[in-house]
């Protein structure tokens, strides 16, 4: 029996605006990350979830929050972003992804460590949660990880397909399991 995941990320930051990378920092969403959130719920009001995780992150939660407030929401760590180490809260150029597959970021992870994060999270979605339909609020890269896993493709292909490259935002990316 499959489990469908429809992938959220968190609405915009003030990081975001400010063109930086939060990583693991704690930063809350703008009034535009606010109201977007609020459009998303909107948008997918008529999708049944069964549950909706997002992680521990504050940009996540409070997503989740505004876009499906009615739904049991559940915070996991190993949806986090990609601790960026030195670089949290730095400018956006500094984070290359390409660089940082197998090598962590200084005193951070790769993104590799994302990817068992997230290997991990499906196994437990496996085991728990069959046969349901399940949000998820996130980040960057732990959405990439499910491309990787759910897609069969590399990291370098998932980053080279990154919707966020060409800005082709949509209200949630679907993944089977």
């Amino acid at each position: 029996m499959e489990t469908k995941i429809i992938y959220f990320v968190h609405g915009t930051t003030s990081d975001n605006i400010k063109g930086k990378c939060s990583g693991w920092k704690q930063v809350e969403l703008t009034e535009l990350g606010k109201e977007r959130a609020i459009k998303l719920g909107q948008i997918r009001k008529d999708t049944h979830f069964d549950i909706i995780f997002t992680s521990d992150l504050i940009r996540a939660i409070e997503s989740a929050d505004l876009a499906f407030p009615n739904i049991k929401h559940i915070q996991d760590k190993r949806l986090r972003e990609c601790n960026y180490g030195d670089l949290d809260g730095k400018d956006k150029n500094q984070v290359i992804y390409e660089g940082h597959i197998d090598t962590p970021f200084p005193n951070g992870e790769s993104l590799k460590d994302v990817e068992k994060r997230i290997s991990n999270f499906i196994q437990f979605l496996k085991g728990n949660y069959k046969g349901k339909t399940i949000g998820i609020v996130a980040h960057r890269a732990p959405q990439l990880a499910f491309e990787v896993l759910t897609k069969n493709i590399s990291w370098e292909e998932a980053i080279k397909n990154d919707w966020r490259k060409s800005k082709a935002w949509k209200p949630g990316w679907e993944y089977i399991i």
